[in-house]
């Protein structure tokens, strides 16, 4: 099975400015909220909202925006593509979500022996994980697309004996 994992730069061309100042600040803001909790609350109650998925938010608006645009440019409506680019990049951030788990469970298990080591193997982990959920979802994706042509096909007295 080929994987359709690639890098484009094209869309680096496709954002504007103020969508990059968004990132960043949002970004920020997150990783001041985050210091500030840490400091008044302690590192165990601040290290929950590193995985704050600051920049998604914001990232999932602009994706939608980016299709949008692109769609209307080709005298189409395009809001359906951009809801479908966002909600990819949504399972794109819960798969990660899934993999930064996998980090901390490594992490907080190793941490007492080593620091250097239990960063390796935790990230080691995380790219394990993430790729494995990974496959797993694009697995079930194509037994689900499979199913559904499996169903549409045949006619409606065929499908309904089968049952």
């Amino acid at each position: 099975m080929k994987l359709p994992i690639g890098l484009s730069l094209a869309s680096l061309h496709e954002s504007r400015w103020y969508e990059y100042l968004i990132r960043f600040a949002l970004g920020g803001a997150a990783t001041v909220l985050t210091g500030l909790i840490s400091s008044y609350y302690g590192a165990a109650v601040g290290g929950l909202f590193l995985a704050l998925p600051a920049i998604f938010c914001a990232s999932a608006t602009l994706i939608e925006k980016h299709e949008i645009r692109r769609k209307q440019k080709a005298n189409l409506h395009g809001e359906r593509r951009g809801q479908e680019a966002a909600s990819l990049d949504a399972m794109g951030a819960a798969l990660g979500a899934i993999g930064m788990l996998g980090f901390a469970v490594s992490f907080s298990w190793l941490v007492t022996d080593s620091v250097a080591a239990a960063f390796a193997v935790a990230s080691l982990a995380w790219l394990l994980v993430s790729c494995a959920t990974w496959l797993i979802w694009r697995l079930a994706r194509q037994v689900q697309r499979e199913r559904i042509a499996d169903n549409s096909s045949g006619s409606a007295i065929t499908r309904s004996r089968s049952n």
